[in-house]
């Protein structure tokens, strides 16, 4: 199975926060927050393996800043690495003021998805080539995220 360039998975969701997003501090739930990012992580996985995905963890999601009532919450992801049939997805979140055109780097976060047969068994997929210095940097730091988190998985059972 040939490589594809990480390119080739990036995709880019763009929403604005209205009331019903909200929380009593006008700003975006985080629970809508995640799922953004399980949506936006979820094509692109499925782009790079052109295969039924499924989530199997949530590394982690870091906020930065608030998303405010009103603003627009841009989330971009790609696969950065892969494994058998694992892929770890990259996504950076931002926020823009409609008004002024201001942006703020709001959150990040890493997620796990494994590709299935058409039977829904775990399946391989194409490895990664990275190719900007985001890219590169994401794919060599990839596999210590990847230990972590097999270690952090054995200490749970």
């Amino acid at each position: 199975m040939e490589p594809k360039a990480a390119r080739l998975s990036r995709t880019v969701l763009t929403e604005i926060i209205l009331p019903a997003d909200t929380n009593y501090h006008n700003t975006v739930f985080g629970g809508r927050v995640m799922q953004y990012i399980d949506k936006v992580a979820t094509i692109a996985s499925m782009r790079h393996c052109r295969k039924s995905v499924v989530t199997a963890s949530s590394d982690s999601l870091d906020f930065f800043a608030p998303v405010k009532l009103g603003e627009a919450i841009q989330l971009e992801a790609f696969v950065t690495w892969t494994h058998r049939s694992s892929m770890e997805v990259y996504v950076k979140i931002e926020s823009e003021n409609l008004l002024t055109g201001e942006k703020k780097h709001t959150a990040t976060s890493f997620l796990t998805f494994v590709a299935l047969d058409d039977t829904g068994q775990p399946c391989p997929v194409p490895g990664i080539i990275a190719e900007t210095d985001e890219e590169k940097k994401l794919f060599e730091s990839a596999e210590a995220r990847f230990t972590a988190r097999k270690l952090r998985k054995e200490a749970r059972l």
